[in-house]
């Protein structure tokens, strides 16, 4: 199996125990960045149900981590999150806007994680179907087609495939999954990636049409359902019911997507 296509769980067994926590204190730190420049723009509060979770640890004090989310008005769910151990060389950090319906401006989505490569994702999740909607892609990922390619032809960085199809068919002209090898340098690379992304992100609500409001309580169904789906079919996930059991990885899946939230927020 080619490293495209090799597991998380292979990547693993062949180096356990590597101690990755300066990769965290990078890594976070540009997450947690990313995140307040998002909540600095919009009108967010903490949502009540993950108040208690800005720091845990698993039953049998293997994994740690934080997840905090926040929800306004013109932003339906913000969520900054790790979970993973600093000494065995797994890490699943992540900044993440799911937008409201007052424009189809894409959804946000950046992940940095080890394995113990590095790994990253990126993703402007789109809200319109790109095969049919000419005018969405051009007006949102053709002007990102060239800085794209640069960083996916960068002889550092190798493509990951994920194993689960319905992961696979969320991919779109700006999605990066990528590994590398672990180092400040590459580190480096895709922080720059990552804010210069972020920046044209918020070009895109400067200029951005509003949404007819017979539009909205569609395009509401539509976001939701990605959302929910997107986390409910993770192959991931099982590599957390290990650690914390089917029950509580149920609870946790139900707080990262904010299903309370989707609910009450339901036009």
């Amino acid at each position: 199996m080619t490293s495209e296509t090799k597991t998380i769980d292979q990547f693993l067994a062949e180096n356990p125990n590597v101690d990755v926590s300066h990769a965290w204190e990078r890594c976070w730190g540009i997450l947690k960045d990313v995140k307040d420049q998002i909540a600095g723009r919009f009108s967010v509060a903490l949502y009540p149900e993950c108040s208690d979770r800005e720091y845990y640890t698993s039953p049998n004090g293997e994994f740690e981590g934080s997840f905090q989310a926040w929800t306004g008005p013109e932003l339906d769910w913000l969520v900054n999150s790790w979970l993973g151990n600093r000494k065995a060389s797994i890490l699943d950090m992540n900044a993440t806007a799911f937008l409201g319906q007052d424009t189809d401006v894409p959804h946000l989505i950046m992940v940095f994680g080890t394995i113990p490569k590095l790994f990253y994702y990126f993703d402007f999740t789109p809200r319109r179907n790109l095969m049919l909607d000419a005018g969405y892609l051009d007006r949102y990922y053709e002007p990102i087609n060239q800085q794209y390619l640069a960083l996916r032809g960068n002889p550092a960085f190798q493509w990951s495939v994920s194993h689960g199809a319905y992961m696979r068919s969320l991919t779109n002209p700006s999605t990066q999954s990528l590994t590398a090898d672990l180092n400040d340098a590459n580190i480096d690379l895709l922080e720059e990636y990552s804010q210069s992304m972020l920046q044209r992100w918020f070009r895109w609500l400067d200029d951005a049409e509003p949404l007819p409001e017979a539009e909205r309580a569609a395009q509401q169904h539509y976001d939701f359902t990605v959302r929910r789906l997107g986390y409910e079919r993770d192959p991931m996930n099982k590599l957390a019911v290990q650690v914390f059991g089917e029950n509580e990885v149920d609870r946790m899946l139900d707080l990262r997507m904010g299903r309370t939230q989707m609910q009450q927020a339901a036009l």
